[in-house]
């Protein structure tokens, strides 16, 4: 494969680019150092996720400089290994680095520093309309049983009910 050169230098083209202007057809092939001199953008490269969660942690942790000496008395873990690699030795680092971990937990939880779980949804407006459900599937098997034995007026009555009860349910 041919490998092209800079359009302005010797060194290998990094940066390809094809406008067209005014029906033109314009290619570029630029160096990295020629390329940004033009205003083309530096491909990004993908940084991994733990390299982005430990400049996270180091750019957020709140902790006073001072402190990174602070160690896990249970796995030896100190603070500033842990701001190294974003990875907590063991459980007992929760306690060891309370002081430096909660401005950080705030932080990433909008203000939350401890699990609360979840609380099942229960309030009138659910009882009620289970009872509106209940009451509409009785009325149903009513309304079967008027149209089986041809008693259309009761039938009409039922259907209309249940209509109304319907339009009731949130």
């Amino acid at each position: 494969m041919n490998k092209r050169k800079c359009d302005k230098c010797d060194q290998p083209a990094t940066h390809h680019s094809v406008e067209i202007l005014k029906g033109a057809k314009i290619e570029k092939h630029l160096c990295d150092l020629h390329a940004g001199e033009e205003g083309l953008a530096i491909k990004a490269v993908h940084t991994p996720i733990n390299e982005l969660l430990t400049h996270f942690v180091k750019l957020h942790s709140g902790a006073p400089a001072a402190r990174p000496d602070r160690q896990c008395s249970s796995c030896g873990l100190n603070f500033s290994q842990f701001r190294a690699s974003s990875l907590l030795g063991c459980p007992h680092c929760y306690e060891a680095f309370e002081n430096q971990l909660k401005p950080m937990l705030e932080l990433a939880h909008d203000g939350g520093d401890h699990h609360v779980g979840k609380v099942p949804l229960r309030d009138d407006a659910i009882e009620r309309g289970e009872q509106l459900q209940l009451q509409v599937m009785s009325m149903r098997k009513r309304l079967a049983q008027a149209v089986a034995s041809e008693d259309y007026e009761l039938a009409a009555t039922l259907r209309d009910q249940i209509g109304r009860l319907q339009e009731q349910q949130p």
